[in-house]
């Protein structure tokens, strides 16, 4: 038998277009890096769509941050 566990958690739409700003990055760079496409790395920052949460740790390991700063729980 497997547990399902479902993280609720809440992605804060502008910590990715910040971070990747401070970067100097636009989000076509980003999102090849991410292995995803503009469009959806643009949803994102818009917040219409949320990244998955295997998405959440590829965006928190390229940047060195956490997932919860992603979703506005700490700082760095």
């Amino acid at each position: 038998m497997y547990i399902i566990i479902f993280m609720a958690y809440t992605f804060e739409k502008n910590k990715i277009a910040d971070l990747r700003k401070e970067k100097g990055l636009s989000q076509r760079q980003l999102a090849k890096e991410l292995g995803t496409s503009q469009a959806n790395l643009s949803r994102w920052e818009q917040g219409l769509n949320e990244p998955s949460i295997i998405e959440c740790w590829k965006i928190a390991d390229y940047f060195d941050v956490s997932i919860d700063f992603l979703c506005g729980k700490k700082e760095y």
